[in-house]
């Protein structure tokens, strides 16, 4: 464990994947560079123990913890993005309903001190329906009126429509360009006309949905965004933790969109478009691609 008068901390190594992947860009060997002496500066300020990280944390070192009672939290240094840049805003709107509480918020050293889960153990250990069933019960409490700071799905949306062709261009052209053009449309026709703008956790995903302790289920990692409600069934519609089949991610926008009372066309049309959207990043995701078709194909015969 580092404790707070020790002035040092020596990056894991091996790197978390996360890390690593972080490091490619040049913008990331900065961060990284420099990541020691924020984690030095934070531990100091909040007093701190710090631990062993969780090696499946992508785009931040994020570490186990414990105050000077003892008590387990979690220490988070984000690489600085745009996806990353109001998740301490949405668990302050959330309030540790539903999600973990957020503890304390150093925006210039972009880390955040969290409750801890324990056991900790993800959803995606339930099978199919059972862990449904939980995510029912959980995103009512999490889609509340919110606008400022978060960015709209009506920005992000017009943000895809700038850079996937680019991006596309870029990973070399990994999937038909009628994919490409079906998911463009898609936008147009989604975009205007949405329903009430709600807090969206846009990578909620049954990995960052944690078993704990005070209440049964807890939800980290948001990636906030407002916008419709349909659009926050595209993380979990497309999760492979949960099965990935043509038949699985069917029936996850079935059972979501029916129990929820949520327009399903729409809700199929943004869980094709994000899916797409986040199947080209540092590496191209063939399974999310394969996804999106069965997307597409659901979304026309709507």
């Amino acid at each position: 464990m580092m404790r707070p008068a020790e002035k040092g901390y020596r990056l894991p190594e091996p790197l978390p994947d996360g890390l690593r992947a972080i490091g490619v860009e040049e913008s990331g060997r900065a961060w990284l560079a420099v990541l020691p002496r924020l984690v030095a500066e934070v531990v100091e300020r909040w007093q701190l123990e710090v631990g062993k990280p969780f090696l499946d944390a992508s785009a931040s070192l994020t570490l186990r913890a414990a105050d000077q009672d003892g008590r387990p939290l979690v220490l988070k240094l984000q690489y600085p993005h745009r996806e990353a840049e109001q998740e301490a805003a949405a668990l302050r709107a959330w309030g540790g309903s539903g999600a973990v509480l957020l503890l304390a918020h150093d925006p210039d050293r972009h880390a955040l001190l969290i409750e801890r889960c324990r056991p900790g153990t993800p959803l995606y250990e339930l099978d199919q329906d059972a862990a449904l069933d939980v995510l029912i019960g959980l995103l009512p409490r999490l889609w509340r009126p919110a606008a400022a700071p978060f960015t709209s799905l009506a920005e992000e949306a017009a943000h895809w429509i700038e850079t996937l062709p680019r991006l596309w261009e870029h990973a070399g052209r990994p999937f038909e360009r009628e994919l490409l053009d079906a998911a463009l449309a898609v936008i147009g026709e989604l975009a205007s006309g949405q329903g009430e703008q709600v807090l969206l956790h846009q990578d909620l995903h049954t990995g960052n949905v944690l078993r704990a302790e005070r209440e049964p289920w807890l939800v980290i990692d948001p990636k906030p965004l407002h916008g419709e409600r349909e659009f926050g069934l595209a993380p979990i519609v497309r999760g492979a933790e949960l099965g990935h089949s043509r038949k699985h991610v069917l029936h996850r926008l079935d059972r979501l969109s029916g129990e929820l009372g949520l327009d399903r066309q729409r809700a199929c049309g943004w869980a094709f478009v994000q899916t797409l959207a986040w199947s080209i990043d540092t590496v191209v995701w063939a399974e999310m691609i394969e996804v999106a078709r069965w997307l597409r194909d659901a979304y026309r015969r709507a």
